[in-house]
């Protein structure tokens, strides 16, 4: 009798069968590569862009309506990018601070009582939901000078006090975190920890000691230095919970210690796929230099006063000119991404969603900041266009929470959200 096969259950009920079928790909039964993890980073770029040369005029699809001279080294990509207009960080007040609030959206001078106010930095907030199994929750990067128009704060990151982060500003130092190996034995490091946490609790108990002393002002600088301590605690926790773990092999060679400004940023960007791509962390923010940058290209103007073009020729091509290398180093990475495979064999730019832009559109202009979106990581975002939100000065928090969401971030709301970007989804 003639047996007719059509799934592996029926084979194997056929006759008196005592071998097992193997598993074939044509039944169904081919395994499904595991899913890559979310990946996010968030460029800040200082002072805003020429606001004649740079930002697209009208809505649309860049294929039909073409990129502007400002944004032209992005040609390649034009496919995968996308800009999105007249949004507006309704915390920020200040023309001189292009990064202070643009992941918090606080009004730093708003909190009465208090000189400087800040609030969490959205990298904290998203690095609780996707970054608990990773080494680094989150990876801080920063310029190495506090005047390339980004404004007070070590980083764009906050912490949930509102305290700024350091972030680390030399490439060397960002290898030698990522993939420098310790000397130390088990009984070294363990004592390392266990004396670091004895000087914590001393400096606890004395200062606890003295608080009833204190006035209802000093009472409150206490608590958010104990949180300053609580958050050294934890580091100190993760830090003994990785330590069985060796760091992976770095697949990227070890910098230079001294690298011009734009090499020192290409630098940057290698390290930010590499930790990606090892899966040291899947949160990233990057407080890009602009002052060295500028320098390394015979610029001889600061930002400030580059970006207080107006009617002067000159400022107003050199202006020009570092839009045009920023889209370089941008489109750059981007090829980086998308040349670059994942730990489980898939591409980087696919699992990843990258944001550029500031809190300032151009000069000291505060609102319309720019604001402009990568990656395959967020499938139901619109890709290649220029998109004009109706209303101006809609909420940029209405643009993170947006973003997140389509990455699968859990939040309902951040910072003054008052919803999403529909105009963003497809």
């Amino acid at each position: 009798m003639s047996i007719h096969i059509q799934n592996r259950r029926a084979f194997l009920k056929a006759g008196s069968t005592i071998l097992a079928l193997p598993l074939l790909e044509s039944m169904g039964q081919a395994k499904t590569p595991a899913a890559s993890p979310k990946r996010i980073l968030i460029i800040g770029c200082g002072f805003g862009f020429t606001s004649q040369t740079f930002f697209p005029t009208e809505a649309g699809r860049f294929a039909d309506i073409g990129l502007t001279s400002g944004l032209k080294p992005l040609e390649r990509h034009k496919n995968d990018i996308s800009m999105v207009s007249n949004l507006t960080n309704l915390g920020a007040s200040s023309p001189h601070s292009g990064s202070t609030s643009y992941l918090t959206g606080a009004n730093v001078q708003g909190t009465p009582g208090k000189k400087f106010h800040n609030s969490v930095s959205l990298d904290q907030v998203v690095a609780r939901k996707i970054g608990a199994d990773t080494r680094f929750p989150t990876l801080t990067l920063s310029d190495d000078a506090n005047k390339d128009g980004h404004g007070p704060g070590l980083s764009l990151a906050w912490s949930d006090k509102g305290h700024p982060i350091p972030g680390l500003n030399n490439p060397l130092d960002v290898y030698h975190q990522l993939y420098g190996q310790s000397k130390e034995t088990k009984e070294e490091r363990e004592f390392r920890l266990a004396e670091k946490r004895s000087i914590l609790d001393g400096v606890l108990s004395d200062v606890r000691a003295t608080k009833p002393k204190l006035s209802k002002s000093d009472q409150g600088k206490l608590e958010d230095y104990f949180e300053s301590v609580r958050q050294i605690e934890h580091n100190l926790s993760r830090q003994a919970e990785w330590a069985q773990t060796p760091k992976p092999k770095s697949p990227v060679s070890q910098p230079k210690e001294e690298q011009d400004g734009l090499q020192a940023i290409k630098t940057m960007h290698r390290l930010m796929v590499a930790a990606f791509q090892t899966d040291s962390t899947r949160v990233i923010t990057y407080r890009q230099p602009v002052a060295s940058v500028l320098q390394g290209n015979g610029i001889n103007l600061n930002p400030h006063s580059l970006s207080h073009y107006g009617l002067d020729p000159r400022r107003r091509e050199a202006s020009e000119q570092k839009d045009v290398l920023f889209m370089e180093l941008l489109a750059s990475l981007i090829d980086l991404f998308k040349s670059t495979e994942d730990l489980n064999g898939q591409n980087l730019f696919d699992s990843s969603l990258i944001s550029y832009g500031s809190n300032l559109r151009s000069g000291h202009g505060l609102k319309g900041c720019p604001s402009i979106y990568t990656g395959g990581a967020a499938k139901n975002l619109k890709s290649g266009e220029h998109i004009v939100l109706p209303e101006q000065d809609t909420p940029l928090a209405n643009y993170w929470l947006t973003l997140m969401q389509s990455v699968g971030v859990p939040l309902d709301r951040f910072s003054h959200s008052t919803g999403t970007l529909g105009e963003i989804v497809t």
